[in-house]
């Protein structure tokens, strides 16, 4: 019993954040979302910054696809080799997303920004749930955490079309996991190796949407990038630590013996 106590308090904590959502009043896309504070046309691109400022993601996921191919041979069977090959997917097509959102920024562009954020979300989550709570119901997660995921905006989607928007099931699919991290390091204590990467990737996280939500304050001050743009580059940073999560986790075919190897990973 008190070797699944950690377990229990985990599924405790997804079902009461899942519970605190439903009987929370449905969430509208804010109608100001989409007015940046940076609207400049530069080289004949709207919104410039905000849209070149992706590159750095899609040379990550470009990055990461290679080694994905490259090490394709040494995963484990099952799901092992689908996480990172998802992760680096979605890292990827949301550079182009981002791109294609900010262009021309409104809900029907949105859509294809969110959708393949979700890939990122969901397989880095299924990693920590393999890592931590074992083979099964990381494999479990992955295979429930990826639709529900894609499921999550094409709800809010198609309800913010019919009047009746709701971003609740997304972002329970967009926060949950940074709330799961913490929690499962703090229950299952010296099981995986990537720990301070993990606290890194929260960190530059929480950063980039500090400055998301100071858009219009941080253009002021700086009077050359907005809140916006410094997201994405400090999500970018946040990205790189994400390839070190991949490249020492044990579900992604890592074998961490000691130290030294951690290092080397």
């Amino acid at each position: 019993m008190k070797r699944r106590l950690p377990h229990f308090l985990f599924f405790s904590l997804a079902l009461f954040s899942v519970l605190g959502l439903g009987m929370s009043s449905p969430v509208p896309q804010d109608s100001s979302y989409h007015d940046y504070a940076d609207q400049r046309v530069l080289f004949g691109i709207p919104y410039f910054w905000n849209v070149v400022s992706n590159i750095p993601m899609f040379f990550i996921g470009l990055y990461g696809l290679r080694r994905v191919v490259q090490r394709w041979q040494q995963y484990p069977p099952g799901v092992a080799g689908w996480i990172p090959l998802v992760l680096y997917t979605g890292i990827f097509t949301t550079s182009f997303g981002s791109a294609y959102y900010h262009w021309a920024p409104d809900n029907a562009t949105l859509l294809w920004d969110r959708l393949p954020m979700t890939l990122m979300f969901m397989s880095l989550f299924s990693i920590l749930l393999y890592d931590y709570l074992g083979k099964q119901s990381g494999t479990i997660g992955f295979l429930l955490a990826l639709p529900l995921g894609v499921l999550s905006v094409l709800y809010w989607y198609f309800m913010e079309a019919a009047g009746y928007g709701d971003l609740r099931p997304y972002a329970f699919v967009q926060f949950f996991p940074m709330v799961a991290a913490p929690a499962l390091m703090l229950l299952f204590p010296g099981k995986a190796p990537y720990v301070k990467y993990v606290l890194l990737v929260l960190g530059w996280y929480i950063l980039a949407k500090i400055c998301e939500h100071a858009d219009h304050q941080v253009y002021a001050l700086t009077g050359f990038w907005s809140g916006h743009t410094f997201k994405h580059f400090l999500g970018a940073i946040g990205l790189l630590y994400v390839v070190r999560v991949v490249n020492l986790s044990p579900a992604c075919g890592a074998v961490v013996l000691t130290e030294t190897t951690v290092e080397r990973a």
